[in-house]
């Protein structure tokens, strides 16, 4: 029994160890609320019209590290984990949609002064894309990134292999191959970052193995994975813009076509990246939302 609670009580340590590394070099403050009885962790900073960074399944709000630097110069920016992701806790009772959409209300009165933008990459897109459908009086604008919900969920299979890998035997090794299939070009991705790519993919692989996160991120992806009807999102009265990586081997371009013709959505493709644009072309997306913004954000890219 002491040799299990010593191996937890490591891992723990190491995990925020690598956590702390990650955002040792953003100009950000950690703070903790209660949104809607789940105990959140979130990073803010910077001053301006409010900016919300969603993240997506199994990740935390340090995956928007190599944008948030930009953004902050024009923007309040408002990173949080999503519930039973990274820092935040899990509520007591069922993690459903219904409780995690509350949660985002809450978020959204006590961070934001004005109607934010909401940015949601993935799961986090299939959340602000349903808050949305409903509360279009709450936000300002809406940003999807290779959104989940705008068709069923049919990754490529090579894609999917990785992925539950991962999750059924979280390690190094599963996790840079699951990313090698996330990402346009792996290699780039782990020489621009460094030192932060490591600490990162160490608190992915050590949240991942937490019994807690797993259920937390299928339990999110069963309550939003699911195709959003498109009555739903014909009620979002905001601009809303879609976001893609044109090598998307989880949501790929087409389903961002359809949406963007059906829905007449504007939609912009990221080159040269998979599905998260935000981290392998920084410099690039930073750009196209300040075109969809509208606001001057400073080129400057964190590592």
């Amino acid at each position: 029994m002491s040799g299990s609670t010593d191996h937890a009580v490591t891992s723990e340590t190491a995990g925020d160890r690598d956590r702390v590394r990650l955002l040792a070099g953003l100009p950000v403050a950690e703070e903790r609320l209660d949104l809607a009885g789940i105990p959140t962790s979130l990073l803010t900073g910077g001053e301006g019209k409010p900016l919300v960074l969603l993240h997506g399944p199994g990740e935390f709000a340090g995956g928007w590290v190599r944008v948030i630097p930009s953004l902050m110069t024009t923007h309040q920016v408002i990173c949080p984990d999503l519930p039973g992701h990274g820092a935040s806790g899990v509520p007591e009772g069922t993690l459903d949609a219904e409780r995690t959409l509350a949660w985002l209300g809450d978020l959204l009165e006590r961070t934001c002064p004005t109607p934010p933008v909401l940015v949601g990459r993935v799961l986090g897109g299939a959340i602000a894309a349903r808050f949305a459908s409903d509360h279009s009086d709450l936000i300002d604008q809406l940003v999807l990134v290779d959104t989940l919900g705008l068709e069923p969920f049919a990754p490529a299979p090579r894609f999917s292999l990785a992925m539950h890998r991962f999750f059924a035997e979280p390690t190094g090794a599963t996790y840079d191959r699951f990313m090698d299939f996330c990402a346009y070009d792996l290699d780039r991705v782990r020489a621009e970052m460094g030192d932060n790519w490591d600490a990162m993919g160490a608190y992915a692989v050590e949240r991942a193995g937490t019994p807690s996160v797993q259920a937390a991120a299928f339990g999110l992806m069963g309550a939003f994975g699911t195709t959003i009807p498109h009555a739903d999102l014909s009620r979002i009265t905001v601009p809303t813009t879609l976001i893609w990586g044109r090598h998307d081997l989880a949501t790929r371009l087409p389903v961002a076509e359809s949406a963007s013709a059906a829905l007449g959505w504007p939609l912009h493709v990221i080159e040269d990246a998979g599905d998260d644009p935000a981290l392998e072309q920084p410099a690039a997306f930073v750009d196209t939302l300040r075109a969809v913004l509208g606001t001057t954000i400073k080129r400057g890219v964190s590592a």
